[in-house]
């Protein structure tokens, strides 16, 4: 160990020192204002240190693999566990008992998901991704007297330990073929993998491997827990579920298939592609039968994931290009719906229906606007993020002759625009009756920033998407 690596991990250090300092505080003295602050001067820290990672040059360090690639999404996962975090002060703030500890938990799954992220080695690969999902488990449930809370928490707990121990029993397979664990390596030696009786053990790992990151990403058909987990935890959680943690195993993902190359390993271009229409399919089809929020937008993050997975198995830069790009404009409209349902919610009662919306414009137009821009850019509209999002998705699945998966991705973005319509129309159209007219919502400071920020990055990539795209192609490729 030299001053440089220590220099190349300052982000995790400053993580992992935040999380401590925030518990002895709390030992201490407690005070919500200071834990609160506390953890975004750490969330802050780690995040301006990143520039010494991304100057690493694949630099490797107790099994991960710091670089411009790591940094970079490194730096997504702070902003947005940082906006969770300031999306979480007011909500938070209504518990009446051990409202500090949430931040701990945060934070500690946010040093989870970024040790995930650069992880180059099994060890460190299930270390990150249990430090997030073990941190996960009691957010779900933090609201502890309401039962739905502890009932979604218990649907999170079951199938991740079970996905965890396919991933364990696939990390063995693999191992007893290859003889190491490195997940780059791993990645090179991909395109030697064929359907044939020498590489049955490869093969067997590799898929189990699977399932246990498809439960993660919440692809059909590991798809059942998102639902119940999305409606039963908190609004600020399943902000934080919906795209820290998926972000990061996505991240994992790329690094995994990218080296060797997906298409080159014809079993993994074949269950992926399986994944992916089915994900598509099944994620728009759900979703119009739902009438609560949260649930629609649970069954649209799994098509979401389908889309993302298109171009994947493009291959080659413009898949890095793509999948980062879409990644970004998903984490940016996710956050801005769930900031909305967040400041409208309260640990007693989470608005959730799409009654509960109705009339919404009339009551705050700011709130309604925020929230239809971010659904809009769900659905892939002009001069929001998600339709330059989707483009880049398109292009890089007709780049690589993937015209079957492209059209079903067209088709089912087609099918979304009519459950994301049925939100705008509660907003916008349907107004309650003055007997059920409830006062207008307020939101505090630290909401509207967040909020403003979202939409201001959401036109601002929906029309000027090059700077951050040029950023991608320097620093991830």
């Amino acid at each position: 160990m030299t001053l440089t690596s220590l220099f190349t991990i300052a982000p995790l250090i400053c993580l992992g020192a935040a999380a401590v300092l925030v518990m002895l505080l709390t030992a201490v003295r407690r005070t919500y204002t200071g834990a609160a602050v506390l953890s975004l001067i750490g969330l802050a820290a780690a995040f301006a240190t990143l520039p010494l990672m991304a100057r690493a040059s694949s630099h490797q360090f107790f099994l991960l693999m710091l670089n411009g690639y790591s940094a970079f999404y490194a730096g997504l996962l702070l902003l947005a566990a940082a906006a969770c975090v300031l999306l979480s002060i007011s909500y938070v703030r209504k518990y009446r008992h051990n409202r500090e500890e949430f931040f701990i938990l945060m934070l500690l799954a946010t040093l989870g998901a970024i040790v995930l992220a650069a992880s180059n080695h099994f060890a460190t690969f299930f270390l990150g991704l249990e430090l997030l999902t073990v941190s996960l488990y009691a957010l779900i449930a933090y609201p502890h007297l309401h039962q739905g809370h502890i009932e979604a928490a218990i649907k999170y707990l079951v199938p991740a330990s079970v996905s965890s121990a396919f991933l364990l029993f696939g990390m063995a397979l693999i191992y007893s073929y290859s003889g190491h664990m490195e997940i780059e390596r791993i990645g090179r030696d991909l395109p030697a993998v064929q359907l044939h009786a020498g590489y049955r053990w490869m093969i067997a790992g590799l898929s189990m491997m699977v399932v246990g990151i498809g439960f993660k990403l919440a692809v059909a058909p590991f798809h059942l827990w998102a639902p119940d987990v999305y409606q039963g935890a908190p609004a600020p959680v399943t902000a934080f579920v919906s795209t820290v943690s998926k972000g990061a195993v996505v991240a994992l993902l790329l690094r995994l298939f990218t080296p060797g190359g997906i298409q080159t390993a014809t079993p993994m271009f074949i269950v992926f592609t399986i994944i992916a229409a089915v994900s598509m399919i099944a994620g728009n089809l759900l979703a119009l039968l739902q009438n609560n929020v949260k649930r629609i937008l649970a069954y649209s993050s799994i098509a979401h994931l389908g889309y993302i997975l298109v171009a994947f198995l493009a291959g080659g830069p413009r898949a890095i290009d793509s999948v980062t790009f879409y990644l970004i404009t998903y984490f940016i409209a996710n956050l801005g719906c769930f900031g909305v349902i967040t400041v409208l919610s309260s640990p007693g009662k989470e608005m959730e229906s799409i009654d509960d919306y109705r009339g919404l414009s009339r009551r705050n137009p700011w709130l309604a606007g925020v929230f239809a821009v971010m659904v809009l850019s769900l659905a892939g509209l002009p001069l929001t993020a998600g339709f330059i999002g989707k483009f880049t998705l398109a292009l890089a699945g007709v780049g690589a002759g993937l015209w079957t998966l492209v059209i079903i991705l067209v088709l089912t973005s087609t099918i979304g625009l009519y459950y994301y319509l049925r939100i705008l129309a509660a907003l916008f159209v349907g107004a309650p009756e003055p007997k059920d007219m409830r006062p207008a919502p307020s939101f505090s400071f630290p909401d509207g920033i967040v909020l403003a920020i979202l939409t201001f990055l959401l036109f601002w990539l929906g029309v000027m998407p090059a700077p951050i795209i040029a950023m991608i192609q320097t620093m991830v490729r």
